[in-house]
This record gives C-alpha cells, structure tokens and sequence, in this order.
C-alpha cells in the first residue's frame, strides 16, 4: 500500500467514525480473508471506542457458523464465498458481539479469495462484502487482482467505501 493509499483509508475511515459517532450507531465487524484489518482500521480513529462494538476473525469456515451463525447448510452447498455467507456474517456479528443486551446496528462482514490459489471453486480475488444496517441486508461482490496483501488490503478500502455510501 502506498503513503497516499494508507492516507485515503484513514480519511475515510475517520470521515465514517464521524458519521457513526453523530448518529449513535454501532458497529460490529466480521472477517474472513482480511484477518482483522478492517476492524484495526476502524479503531485506528480516537473515539472509536463509543461505537465501534467489536470484530471477530472467522477465518475457518466452521467458525463462520459455530461463532457467527452462518447457516451450515448454505456453507455446505456454497462453500464460504458466497453472497449469502456475507449477509449472514454480516447479520450474525451484530448479534454475537451485543453490548449490554443490544445488537450492533451496523454489521459489516468480508469473505473472500485473497490467494495465492482458488478455494472451492472461487478465483482468487472473488470476494463479498455482506452489510446489516438496521433492518436492510445487503452484499457486494469484488473481482479483485493483485498480490494476496494487495487484495486483503483492497477489501479493507472498498469495505469503507461501500460502508460510506450506505451511511451518506
């Protein structure tokens, strides 16, 4: 990643820190492929603590459903890389990071191919962001090229981006 990049991620991460924070809302983070950037990235922001609930890295697909509720069945018919595995991390994080009794109110989810080889059938850099925003599920799929870092890192901006243009 360039200076240039790193600086763009952390403009845009404390742009969407404020917008969390002025609205009271609440985040939980689930990760795949990315192992804990996105969430990293999140509380690299001061402040961060008031909304950001926590992240959870289910890097092994039974930890997607044994941690985060993912339906075994779709996990079995899909494999991990699959749109409805994103939206139901993303639903399930929310719930299994509660503060106090209480849902995130934003559940942000990445699953992917960051390589170097295909994994169930998936190419590398096929990857699906799964957003929970209060009642609304939706997912977002990447086709992504580059290094293993460079795809992971990738995941990291476009998950902010998105996550931006859903909350402006």
């Amino acid at each position: 990643m360039t200076a240039s990049h790193a600086q763009d991620v952390a403009l845009l991460s404390a742009r969407i820190m404020e917008l969390l924070i002025a609205r009271h809302y609440t985040i939980a983070v689930a990760e795949s492929l990315t192992g804990g950037l996105l969430v990293a990235e999140l509380i690299r922001t001061p402040g961060a603590s008031a909304v950001v609930s926590g992240g959870v890295v289910a890097y092994n697909t039974e930890l997607k459903h044994t941690l985060l509720g993912v339906n075994p069945e779709v996990l079995a018919l899909h494999g991990p890389v699959h749109p409805d595995v994103a939206a139901q991390m993303a639903v399930g994080v929310r719930h299994h990071l509660a503060v106090a009794g209480r849902p995130a109110y934003i559940g942000l989810a990445t699953t992917g191919v960051a390589g170097p080889d295909p994994q169930d059938g998936q190419p590398v850099g096929a990857v699906y962001l799964g957003f929970a925003i209060g009642s609304e599920v939706r997912t977002k799929h990447l086709q992504l090229s580059g290094s293993r870092e460079a795809i992971r890192l990738a995941v990291v901006y476009e998950s902010l981006v998105e996550l931006e243009a859903l909350l402006t």
